[in-house]
């Protein structure tokens, strides 16, 4: 008996009430995207995506489908996935829109023993492009941040190795205590001539979750708890059994792939990250529009190795919507939410107020002790 949870990162339906507070009224990722790219998503279709705003006719999606309204403060990517997993955080990460205070960057530069370069919010991409030649002429790192609570730092190939980049991040990790605990601490690897590339040797040392989450009661149950993609970073490697690092998404698909064809009890977490990071956040409709549609081909794959008992989830953490152009951070939106196999019944579930009600849902279905929010009883084909 397993769940499968998909993760399409940054993958939001529709701007939520707050949004405002966000600077992103009026963002929908999924049907923007539809509006510039025909979209052929039939396999994510049969599940339900395209019935959760609208009716299409007299199709009958064969899964239960709806939206997810976020209840954690802010947008980022952890809050999002803990709010998944049954945690939901109150008080917002901190944010540095101006950078990081002199006090903390004295600390961090003394600890690290280098100055450092821009330290304000910037694109990934940009960020190289415009302070990359002068990170090779002064050999300064460049630090930086985001609309997310991050801290980044990226480096050359040739001026840093690998492990005197992760050294440095670990050092700013130790110092990101208090009101500068930010939830992740990101090593940002680069190479090439201008404007660069960047390396695949990313790492991210994130906070530890606040509580207890569902992958802490699977594991104590007995169960795996398989870790695909970046969730690992995200959750600090609490409550996971297995790990698998991936290179990108079809990387992260097929060994999703593989790891539903073996026979085991418990929870596969998969992030699918290119949507956000490699064309969300740089605005690309037509790349994230095949990234879907990437996506949507392993979708029909995983449901041939679906066991009787087993059930997939797809879902996203936030939304990127990539025809906002009033900033290029995560859109704070409603989330999809698909959930399919032999023992659920094709539901429309409308607005599912908080992600946690994935974790309880979840619990139900492995017979674990659940709470009000589950929507076992409702999709239960058994009932």
């Amino acid at each position: 008996m397993r769940a499968i949870i998909l993760v399409i990162d940054g993958l939001g339906v529709g701007a939520l009430p707050d949004s405002k507070k966000y600077n992103d009224v009026g963002t929908n990722t999924l049907q923007h995207i539809r509006e510039v790219y025909d979209l052929k998503l039939p396999n994510l279709a049969e599940l339900g995506l395209f019935n959760i705003d609208s009716s299409n006719g007299d199709f009958t999606p064969e899964g239960a489908y709806g939206k997810v309204s976020e209840l954690s403060k802010g947008k980022d990517t952890t809050v999002g996935h803990w709010e998944i997993a049954g945690l939901i955080t109150k008080e917002a990460m901190p944010t540095f829109p101006k950078g990081f205070p002199r006090e903390f960057l004295d600390k961090l530069e003394e600890a690290c023993g280098v100055e450092f370069l821009c330290n304000a919010p910037y694109s990934g991409t940009e960020v190289i492009k415009d302070f990359g030649q002068e990170h090779l002429r002064t050999g300064k790192p460049i630090l930086y941040t985001s609309a997310d609570s991050v801290l980044q730092i990226a480096t050359h190939y040739s001026k840093y190795s690998i492990e005197q980049l992760y050294d440095m991040c670990q050092k700013a990790r130790d110092l990101c205590v208090g009101k500068y605990a930010v939830g992740r601490v990101i090593a940002r690897p680069f190479d090439g001539e201008w404007p660069f590339v960047r390396r695949v040797e990313r790492k991210d040392y994130s906070v530890n979750p606040h509580g207890k989450t569902l992958l802490d009661t699977i594991k104590e149950e007995g169960m795996e708890v398989v870790a695909v993609g970046k969730i690992e970073s995200i959750f600090n490697g609490v409550g996971i059994t297995q790990s698998y690092h991936t290179k990108d998404n079809v990387d992260g698909l097929e060994k999703t792939l593989e790891i539903v064809k073996q026979k085991f009890d418990g929870l596969v977490f998969v992030n699918l990250v290119d949507t956000d990071m490699k064309f969300g956040h740089r605005r690309d409709v037509i790349g994230y529009a095949q990234a879907l549609e990437t996506i949507d081909e392993y979708v029909a794959k995983i449901k041939k190795y679906l066991k009787k008992d087993d059930v997939l989830y797809i879902t996203a953490d936030h939304g990127c919507d990539p025809t906002h152009y009033k900033h290029t951070d995560h859109t704070r939106e409603y989330t999809p939410l698909l959930i399919y196999g032999m023992d659920v019944l094709p539901t429309q579930l409308g607005v599912v107020v908080g992600m946690d009600s994935i974790a309880e849902t979840i619990k139900a279905q492995l017979g674990l002790p659940y709470g009000q929010k589950s929507l076992w009883e409702k999709i239960e084909a058994n009932n």
